[in-house]
């Protein structure tokens, strides 16, 4: 079975340049073929080779044959034939660089099948495919730690099939340092960054920071970033992604200005996200009745509002900030005030109207994206 793997995890032009390297150190030409005699790399073209040869070799018992000038060797893959090598030229040497081609790819094949395997189990382990026995004893197969603190670090590409950010990340975030790369989906890549004992979320925050800054500068990519919980077991992995791709959704829904958002820092956005769309209707109808008021507020008065939350209700302030003078700031406030009937300079109302908007923006997310 995993010989016929093999061939679609190790490609036709990683053997090509294996053995074209090989071939420029040692001058012996070098030709590899699947089991029904088609050439799958070689670095003589132009060479015939009879295929009925190479499949008789192949249902026989012996290793190695020699034909002509021809040495004819087989690469295993854990016991299973995979490929047939070819190397051509007169004596021991030839045999000698033969076998150490062999070596060579039954290596390959082995790596790429373990990364093979570790992607496809890191995908299982996202999506919760995985019986709790069978973490633990495919865990312990490719060696990977299962008690190493871990956050999921989830990237939006939002192109489909652009594999740009994943090799980005491939070149600053090994399997040698314990962290991994894989994809669930067309749009998005996938981080499971290992920690080092007492390493927190300011860690975290500062390397999803980092992959927003380096796909910008390396890709001109613009990349939403989100991260979930902390977990000490591999097994909790599946919980750290489902946080980290609400963080994603919950952000792009409340906070559009934020490239990075983390599932402990999302408030009361995470408890609005997760509210029945006819819940929310609900509400704003009671806060506002059936005409839709907040839709016929100005983007300015918006701004002014949104300024004063952020200064935590202090008028001085926000008029210092926004430019105005106080009592033009006043006269907004006391306008929404009489459309709205919540004088946002006290804090209940200042609240309810907070939550209020958050909600608007959250069905208009839902009406968006047709869910």
């Amino acid at each position: 079975m995993y010989g016929k793997e093999a061939e679609r995890m190790i490609s036709a032009q990683v053997i090509k340049t294996s053995i074209e390297e090989l071939q420029a150190i040692t001058r012996v030409d070098l030709c590899v073929l699947d089991l029904s005699g088609s050439v799958v790399a070689t670095t003589k073209e132009g060479e015939n080779i009879d295929a009925g040869l190479i499949i008789n070799f192949a249902n026989s018992p012996v290793d190695s044959q020699v034909i002509g000038n021809d040495h004819l060797l087989k690469i295993l893959d854990e016991g299973d034939l995979a490929y047939i090598l070819v190397a051509s030229g007169d004596g021991e040497t030839t045999y000698t660089v033969g076998k150490i081609c062999v070596s060579q790819l039954q290596n390959l094949i082995v790596a790429y099948k373990e990364r093979y395997d570790r992607n496809n189990f890191f995908q299982n382990l996202m999506l919760d495919n995985l019986l709790l026995i069978d973490i633990y004893n495919r865990a312990k197969k490719l060696h990977i730690d299962v008690t190493v603190p871990r956050v999921i670090i989830l990237i939006e590409t939002g192109t489909e099939k652009d594999t740009t950010v994943s090799e980005l990340l491939s070149g600053m975030y090994t399997a040698q340092s314990g962290d991994y790369i894989t994809a669930v989906d067309e749009t998005s890549v996938i981080l499971i960054k290992s920690l080092s004992q007492g390493e927190g979320y300011e860690g975290v925050k500062q390397i999803a920071t980092t992959i927003v800054d380096m796909v910008n500068s390396e890709a001109m990519m613009n990349v939403r970033v989100a991260y979930g919980t902390i977990v000490s077991e591999l097994k909790d992995l599946s919980k750290s992604y489902k946080e980290a791709k609400m963080a994603l959704e919950v952000g792009k829904t409340f906070y559009v200005e934020k490239k990075v958002n983390a599932y402990n820092t999302l408030g009361i956005g995470r408890l609005i996200y997760q509210l029945p769309i006819n819940l929310c209707r609900i509400f704003i109808e009671e806060i506002f009745g059936e005409n839709d008021i907040l839709d016929s507020i100005d983007e300015e008065t918006l701004n002014t509002i949104n300024k004063f939350f952020e200064n935590n209700l202090n008028v001085s302030e926000t008029s210092r900030q926004l430019f105005i003078h106080r009592n033009t700031l006043v006269y907004r406030i006391e306008k929404l005030e009489r459309s709205t009937g919540l004088d946002i300079r006290k804090f209940d109302d200042a609240l309810t109207f907070k939550i209020a908007l958050m909600v608007a923006n959250y069905m208009k997310y839902l009406d968006t994206h047709e869910y």
